[in-house]
């Protein structure tokens, strides 16, 4: 079984998705010994956000080396996704949605004809039997009912991307409230780590 680990906060050892995520696949690997895991960093090291050139590369127009590199660099992290029987992924809040870096990704593997394809009923999901877990942190409170509900887009958004493709029920561990204090950091990180013992094997 083949695991892919992303990582997209840029606070590095300092952040707790980072911490949840990385929990959740030791989790997983002590659950499946035979696990085989892969793991990329998108802060250490981002994915280029699309541009004009690399739609019209993408449609066999011409390409530079720069755009060549980074239709190969979209591919491989397409590779990676399609490959990925568990999808783990460590997604802070930033500014009410997902990081810049994050959405690069989603960019490089939301492509039609290999996630999806339009047909004459609409969209269709094609990675349906991935597993997905999403490791979620957030400084503050965004749940149903909280005064700022209607600003939150992490979960909400990466609950339809990958409903879009084909995966209709991912994951999600979270950690809320991270910037009320530090004694609150804790418990909710203690909270989620408690949380990420219940997972099942996959």
């Amino acid at each position: 079984m083949k695991l892919l680990h992303i990582d997209s906060s840029v606070l590095g050892p300092h952040s707790v998705s980072r911490q949840l995520s990385a929990a959740i696949v030791e989790r997983l690997r002590q659950q499946n010994t035979n696990l085989a895991v892969a793991y990329r960093d998108l802060s250490a090291t981002p994915l280029a956000h699309l541009s004009g050139s690399h739609l019209a590369a993408a449609q066999g127009g011409a390409a530079s080396a720069e755009v060549r590199q980074d239709l190969a660099a979209g591919q491989a992290v397409l590779d990676e996704f399609l490959a990925a029987d568990v999808v783990v992924l460590g997604a802070p809040m930033y500014n009410f949605t997902i990081p810049s870096q994050l959405k690069a990704w989603i960019d490089r593997i939301l492509v039609a004809g290999k996630t999806f394809k339009y047909g004459a009923q609409g969209p269709e999901g094609l990675a349906a039997g991935k597993r997905v877990i999403v490791a979620i942190s957030r400084g503050g409170f965004y749940g149903a009912g909280t005064p700022a509900a209607a600003l939150e887009h992490l979960e909400s958004y990466l609950r339809g991307v990958f409903g879009f493709i084909g995966i209709a029920n991912p994951e999600f561990i979270s950690a809320d409230g991270i910037r009320v204090g530090p004694e609150h950091r804790e418990k909710a990180l203690a909270n989620a780590l408690q949380a990420v013992t219940r997972l099942q094997a996959a």
